[in-house]
């Protein structure tokens, strides 16, 4: 039985970490602690596993999320998905897409500022995880279509966003 609701998971809110890991848990998510101020977990989207980081820093109160989609850019796909990033990103309200300099690592990046007391409610960490899970999945084609698939930056992005019509 998966539990979901504000009930079982504690309606109070927590510090960030042990919010996320309630959350995880009551989605039945696996998850582990890092360290005190991180948190890594695996959540299955649509497209693939994404990997879930929680990082907080207490200093600045922000709880970085990072979603990552196990995918790594080649050195020689770099500039092309580049080009995608910037044509993602102006499609985002919160949050950007982004590849780490060391490994090519392709991530979805968030940071949410929680107020004076450092608390996080349960309702803005799904809101941030399931937000984070749904950009990997709108996006995940069209980063295939650059590495894999050799279209270009805009056709990826076009093709990938395309709706669907009708019911099946």
């Amino acid at each position: 039985m998966m539990r979901t609701g504000e009930e079982e998971i504690g309606g109070d809110d927590a510090a960030p970490v042990d919010m996320l890991a309630q959350l995880f848990d009551a989605r039945g998510w696996p998850c582990e602690f890092v360290s005190d101020d991180e948190i890594s977990g695996e959540i299955q989207g649509s497209w693939t596993k994404y990997q879930l980081r929680g990082i907080w820093r207490s200093e600045d109160r922000v709880l970085q999320l990072l979603c990552l989609p196990d995918i790594r850019v080649p050195e020689a796909k770099r500039r092309q998905t580049f080009e995608l990033l910037a044509l993602v990103n102006e499609q985002l309200w919160l949050g950007h897409f982004d590849i780490w300099s060391n490994g090519g690592v392709l991530l979805y990046r968030h940071g949410l500022m929680l107020g004076d007391d450092g608390l996080l409610s349960l309702g803005q960490a799904q809101f941030a995880v399931e937000s984070a899970v749904a950009e990997c999945d709108r996006f995940y084609p069209a980063f295939q279509f650059v590495l894999w698939g050799d279209k270009n930056p805009a056709e990826a992005l076009a093709s990938a966003l395309v709706d669907a019509a009708g019911e099946a």
